[in-house]
């Protein structure tokens, strides 16, 4: 592992963004989920048994802090994992075991 330094002009905001964003246990699972697959947001809330809603307010977080993003597909948008450092904290806590 790499040293990091005590250095004053290490402010670690964006890794404290993507803690905080992945410490709630139904952004962790979409994460999870989304590291082996793409998936659409019906594919998604049927899997986690949760409303569309909930789902979309989930993704739209995860979205916005740089951790999925959406591509489009005709009327449908499926989502996948673009934060590499969101990968290393998911596959870490996970014990290295592939999702």
């Amino acid at each position: 592992m790499a040293d990091v330094e005590f250095v004053k002009s290490n402010n670690f905001n964006r890794e404290a963004d993507i803690l905080k964003v992945l410490g709630h246990p139904v952004r962790l699972k979409i994460v999870a989920g989304l590291m082996s697959q793409s998936c659409n947001v019906k594919k998604i809330w049927e899997c986690l048994g949760l409303p569309q809603a909930t789902v979309s307010q989930h993704l739209a977080l995860l979205k916005n802090k740089g951790i999925i993003d959406g591509r489009r597909d005709g009327v449908e948008v499926y989502y996948q994992v673009i934060s590499p450092q969101a990968r290393a904290v998911v596959t870490a806590m996970l014990g290295g075991q592939a999702c």
